[in-house]
């Protein structure tokens, strides 16, 4: 496939993923009613991960179609890198070539409906893994590796709840 191929193709790619994203976070829930083990609230429709993958297939297919071959691409195995402030962090894609990391990239999402306090909950997950990694790569637990690509995708829903301001309180001190 040619760039102006992959280039046209982007917008129904997404679009594939999006979709995954939604039909597999229906399709847990489905599955945790059926089993009468059903989490608390939407909990049940994210527990079950995989909702992501979608998304995750779809930059392996950008990635590989920049000349990177399969064999360096690690999703759902193989994921963890060194960190710095932790032990070890699992990310949802890793391109690693030898002892060489190319790319780190983690997959997120949110829907309602308590948007404010859960997108500060994923902001600082976001930075902290970003802080942490490199952290560890300045210190060198990357060995002599050039500085990696580092990707976090979140995806938001786009609803009435998630459009509106949120208020702040001042803080005086």
């Amino acid at each position: 496939m040619n760039q102006d191929e992959i280039l046209r193709n982007l917008p129904d790619d997404a679009t594939r993923a999006v979709a995954h994203y939604w039909q597999t976070r229906a399709a847990q829930r489905r599955k945790q009613k059926e089993g009468g083990k059903a989490d608390q609230g939407l909990r049940s429709a994210v527990t079950g991960g995989a909702q992501m993958d979608g998304f995750i297939d779809f930059f392996t297919k950008l990635i590989t179609h920049v000349g990177i071959h399969g064999e360096y691409i690690f999703k759902k195995k193989a994921v963890e890198l060194p960190g710095f402030f932790r032990p070890t962090k699992e990310w949802d894609l890793l391109v690693v070539r030898g002892r060489t990391l190319i790319a780190a990239i983690e997959a997120k999402s949110q829907v309602g409906p308590s948007f404010g306090n859960n997108f500060n909950n994923r902001t600082e997950e976001a930075i902290g893994s970003a802080l942490d990694l490199w952290t560890a790569f300045r210190e060198k637990a990357y060995l002599e590796s050039p500085q990696p690509f580092l990707g976090y995708f979140f995806m938001l829903e786009d609803c009435d709840a998630s459009n509106r301001p949120v208020s702040c309180p001042g803080t005086t001190f």
